[in-house]
């Protein structure tokens, strides 16, 4: 079954694959980005910001060279920020220890900042056609329906079948071809919600459309309900300028800039809130004057609804306790600085409105 899985899969991707960037080129650098970017991010979305950062950073040296605040700037808008602190750790332990060359073995590779299990498989499958399977959320659906596999794929039972038998199908020297074909069968029919088997290259393979139960696989686990917070965020104004602090390293959002604030705890205003929150941070007081607006965004475990408010600051000088460091800047400059999405948007009602 194996060879003529591979052959009816191969055979279809060489007509029906997707037309990337990163596939013109089988250079292991462009293909590191372009996974690491990936990670938890649409395709659509990722191919600007892939075309921005080549065409900035073209190579590793280039990037490990970098300042981490260029590295962010262009980062800034695709999320989950610690895949760009890592890839710029990474170019410079690449650079370091391995003569600006990526390494091709998949230990190797784990060994960077950034890799794991999955993007390492991946690199030395489809840049170096390494004998290996890169299992991620597409490959673990397309296989789990192949198998009708009955159990969750990511349990120590699902993973362990998944892993026996995918390497299987895959074909001795094909291996770039062959985990992208299924990352392309993933992203464009074999779909997490209804699957269009009539169109697969593999339905004739498959289990679970041979059984009718396509659309219960893959078995999924309950999902927990995600929690919601609220928190405030003070825009401090001082002759015409408005105070921002860049947040620690190693933290959510690390060495971006944000305009200071924190959740508000229970029992608490969203003023109190804020007026502990600057006290702690930044060790001022404030008046806090008039809502500016509330901004909402969903991270990976949790949603927060942030409450931006215009505030005074009547005497004493902010400190510097739990930031890298504080910046006092003229609303138009605030796109020099790179943000999070929340405090980006803040920014730009700053600037529309005029408010300092």
């Amino acid at each position: 079954m194996g060879k003529d899985i591979a052959k009816d899969l191969l055979a279809w991707y060489s007509k029906q694959g997707r037309d990337l960037p990163w596939r013109k080129t089988r250079d292991p650098y462009r293909v590191w980005v372009s996974e690491i970017m990936l990670q938890q991010t649409r395709v659509e979305t990722v191919i600007p910001y892939y075309e921005r950062w080549m065409a900035r950073f073209p190579s590793v040296k280039q990037l490990a060279e970098a300042s981490r605040e260029d590295v962010l700037r262009l980062w800034e808008g695709l999320g989950y920020y610690q895949r760009a602190h890592n890839l710029h750790a990474a170019a410079q332990t690449v650079m370091e220890q391995h003569g600006g060359l990526l390494p091709g073995e998949v230990a190797e590779l784990e060994r960077l900042p950034g890799i794991g299990r999955y993007t390492a498989a991946a690199i030395a499958a489809i840049a170096f056609n390494t004998d290996t399977l890169a299992l991620d959320g597409n490959l673990r659906r397309v296989l789990a329906r192949l198998i009708d596999l009955t159990v969750e794929p990511r349990s120590t039972e699902g993973e362990r079948a998944l892993r026996q038998w995918g390497p299987e199908q895959l074909p001795r020297g094909r291996a770039s071809a062959f985990n992208q074909a299924l990352m392309d069968l993933g992203a464009m029919v074999c779909t997490p919600r209804g699957p269009a088997c009539e169109r697969c290259p593999l339905s004739m393979h498959c289990l679970a459309f041979k059984r009718g139960v396509q659309d219960q696989r893959p078995v999924r686990s309950e999902k927990r309900r995600t929690p919601q917070f609220h928190a405030a965020a003070g825009v401090i104004c001082r002759g015409g300028k408005v105070l921002i602090a860049r947040r620690p390293e190693g933290k959510l959002l690390g060495g971006l800039w944000e305009f200071p604030g924190g959740r508000r705890e229970r029992g608490e205003t969203l003023e109190e809130c804020l007026m502990r929150e600057l006290r702690e941070e930044l060790d001022i007081e404030v008046e806090v004057g008039p809502p500016l607006g509330t901004y909402s965004h969903a991270y990976t475990h949790f949603r927060i609804q942030v409450h931006a408010f215009a505030c005074s600051m009547p005497h004493g000088e902010p400190t510097l306790l739990e930031h890298e460091a504080l910046a006092w800047v003229y609303p138009t400059d605030l796109a020099n600085y790179p943000m999070g999405k929340i405090d980006r948007a803040i920014s730009g009602d700053i600037l529309q409105g005029g408010e300092c």
